[in-house]
């Protein structure tokens, strides 16, 4: 069984027992989180897909841990200008443990 949820303004394709990365939700490491949007939930042959959202259906997971991704360097010029400037951007992140699909 899988589901598509929404989260952070993305998209996830999830099963029980997977570990995912998204974007940084406020909740402390050890606590269970029941995500309701739900846009489609596939078992088998069988998929329900919502419009826009799957009534009933909701996706328990556990708050493994918080972090930073790898530093993604910006790096701007302009040729024969004497221009150059450089910047860095550390996205944070939680990571999950899907737990459940209910729906």
């Amino acid at each position: 069984m899988y589901a598509v949820i929404k989260t952070g303004g993305k998209q996830y394709r999830v099963a029980a027992g997977e570990k995912i990365k998204v974007e940084q939700i406020a909740a402390d490491v050890g606590q269970e989180i029941v995500i309701d949007q739900v846009l489609a939930v596939g078992n088998g042959a069988e998929l329900k897909i919502g419009t826009p959202l799957v009534s009933g259906a909701t996706v328990t997971v556990t708050v493994l841990s918080h972090g930073k991704h790898d530093k993604v360097r910006i790096f701007k010029m302009r040729r024969r200008k004497h221009y150059q400037k450089r910047q860095g951007h550390r996205q944070q992140f939680t990571e999950l443990q899907i737990a459940s699909i209910n729906g």
